[in-house]
């Protein structure tokens, strides 16, 4: 692997405020001094704000665990085949997954996830897609940044995820993300301080 550059500036302090402000450990007066931070850099409020979109998606990883657990109980107790999907639902799947690589790359790391959410939740499954898209469809950042961010969150102490891991460690690997850059933002991830509560 490419040794590559360190991580710029603006980068550095958005993978800072992304573990800080991620749900695993909310430490709100850091999150603070890393905006003010990032402003005095001169990012902008859409581009911060970008960021902690992307890192707000965390909370869907209840959603990649929980909901195979759902299905593969669900399956068990009704004697273990699944049904087709109906029309409706191949043409949810057809229209949010399609042959789309990147959600492809998504099923590798987390098979039968995108399947169940359909069958337990065609809303979900709808509202998993619009929501999870905003960061990816918006360009105040560029797409190898957001997937540092996300390798990042994925890797405090306090939110080990490795299927999340992997995905983005692959994705910013693609994206031309080199060796230094990745070891730069696991370090900012380990380093991240512990869920205290907000009061």
């Amino acid at each position: 692997m490419d040794e590559g550059p360190a991580l710029d500036e603006q980068t550095r302090v958005l993978t800072h405020i992304a573990v800080c402000s991620a749900a695993t450990t909310m430490d709100v007066a850091s999150t603070g001094r890393y905006i003010e931070e990032a402003l005095d850099l001169g990012l902008d409020a859409t581009q911060i704000q970008e960021a902690l979109t992307v890192v707000s998606g965390l909370g869907v990883h209840t959603l990649f665990e929980a909901s195979r657990q759902l299905s593969s109980a669900v399956l068990r107790r009704g004697g273990g085949e699944a049904e087709p999907l109906d029309a409706s639902q191949q043409d949810l799947w057809d229209r949010h997954i399609g042959t789309d690589p990147y959600w492809q790359r998504m099923e590798d790391e987390l098979p039968g996830f995108f399947d169940a959410l359909l069958r337990m939740s065609p809303e979900t499954f709808v509202a998993f897609f619009d929501y999870c898209a905003v960061p990816w469809k918006a360009r105040a950042l560029r797409a190898v940044t957001k997937e540092l961010i996300s390798l990042a969150a994925d890797s405090t102490p306090t939110h080990r995820y490795k299927p999340g891991f992997l995905l983005h460690l692959k994705n910013a690997l693609d994206l031309g993300a080199g060796a230094r850059s990745i070891r730069e933002v696991l370090d900012i991830a380990a380093a991240a301080p512990e869920h205290h509560g907000v009061g």
